[in-house]
């Protein structure tokens, strides 16, 4: 084999392969309408706009990996955290994320993108009525006070001396 027909068979490949790729570029990836989304509302939220590229790339990234099949289970995972909570406390912290049940209400504010989310759980508890009243206590016998004395009258203070006059 000559040079010549090693050339050509060398741009034969290298033709083939380059159409191969632009096919196959042509070709929409799975997620990519997904990522074209994310990338449209990077700039008109409050996140940084790299920032928010990055992280749709990286979802991107992760689904063609089969990474992303479903959305998160967030109840699900709040509820795995009140499993951590004392005992006496479990109880209060699922009413705040199932978002009140029986004697609880509930109420959630705010938003991730605003700055974090607000949960809040208001429990009404009956008290128990209290003991029977103690008998009241005997009024206290009319004993008239006792006299007072009157007070005899003051004698008026004497007046000071008068100072004597400067000398010169």
């Amino acid at each position: 084999m000559n040079s010549t027909t090693r050339s050509m068979i060398a741009a034969l490949i290298a033709v083939g392969g380059l159409a191969a790729a632009t096919s196959a570029s042509a070709q929409p990836r799975r997620g990519d309408s997904t990522y074209q989304q994310e990338l449209a509302v990077c700039g008109h939220n409050q996140q940084d706009r790299a920032a928010c590229i990055r992280e749709a790339g990286a979802a991107r990234q992760e689904a063609a990996r089969g990474g992303l099949t479903s959305a998160p289970d967030y109840q699900r995972n709040a509820l795995a955290r009140c499993g951590l909570q004392p005992p006496a406390d479990r109880a209060d912290c699922e009413a705040r994320v199932m978002g009140g049940s029986g004697n609880t209400r509930g109420n959630v504010e705010g938003s991730v993108m605003g700055g974090g989310v607000i949960r809040e759980s208001v429990t009404t508890v009956v008290m128990p009525a209290p003991a029977a009243m103690p008998a009241p206590m005997p009024a206290p016998s009319r004993v008239p006070p006792p006299a007072i004395a009157p007070i005899a009258p003051m004698e008026p203070m004497p007046m000071p001396a008068p100072m004597p006059a400067p000398m010169r």
